[in-house]
């Protein structure tokens, strides 16, 4: 997202705020349910006493990132239900201006590219076809939020 939406100086000037707002709202919550879905079917696997295999983790995250996305979604509706075009514009702003989020976005939007080509290629030896895209682009996504902060404890910014 970070490189594919304007910046503005001032948040009054923001353009396109809904679809930031929107697009930033949607991939976190594909991301934390694919994160549930994930934690999810690994606790089932250890409470049963088998090992979690590669294509019941992407069907995990898979199902859970389209649910989580679900989820989030009703809740921008009912959060910004009659909301004034300059809140919009104010959170879309402060997003965009926001260097950790920067980094994030920078982060786990190839990762999850990645991961995406990675499932639909069968690489994982699990399931292939929209299942293995959306769990291997859930947790493609996940691996570079991990990514990012283990970078940036082990390369803090000098600000």
């Amino acid at each position: 997202m970070s490189h594919f939406f304007p910046t503005t100086e001032y948040a009054e000037d923001q353009t396109l705020s809904r679809t930031i707002l929107t697009t930033h709202v949607l991939s976190r919550g594909f991301e934390l349910g694919s994160a549930i879905g994930l934690l999810s079917r690994g606790t089932r696997s250890l409470i049963k006493r088998q090992s979690p295999t590669a294509a019941s983790l992407l069907r995990a995250a898979s199902t859970g990132g389209i649910i989580g996305t679900c989820c989030v979604g009703v809740g921008l509706v009912g959060r910004m239900w009659g909301r004034e075009e300059i809140e919009w514009k104010d959170r879309s702003w402060r997003l965009r201006n926001n260097q950790g989020q920067l980094a994030i976005d920078n982060w786990s939007e190839p990762a999850a590219a990645l991961g995406a080509v990675a499932g639909a290629s069968g690489y994982f030896s699990g399931p292939t076809g929209w299942r293995g895209v959306v769990g291997g682009a859930g947790v493609g996504s996940l691996v570079g939020v991990i990514g990012c902060m283990c970078a940036s404890r082990i390369f803090p910014s000098r600000d």
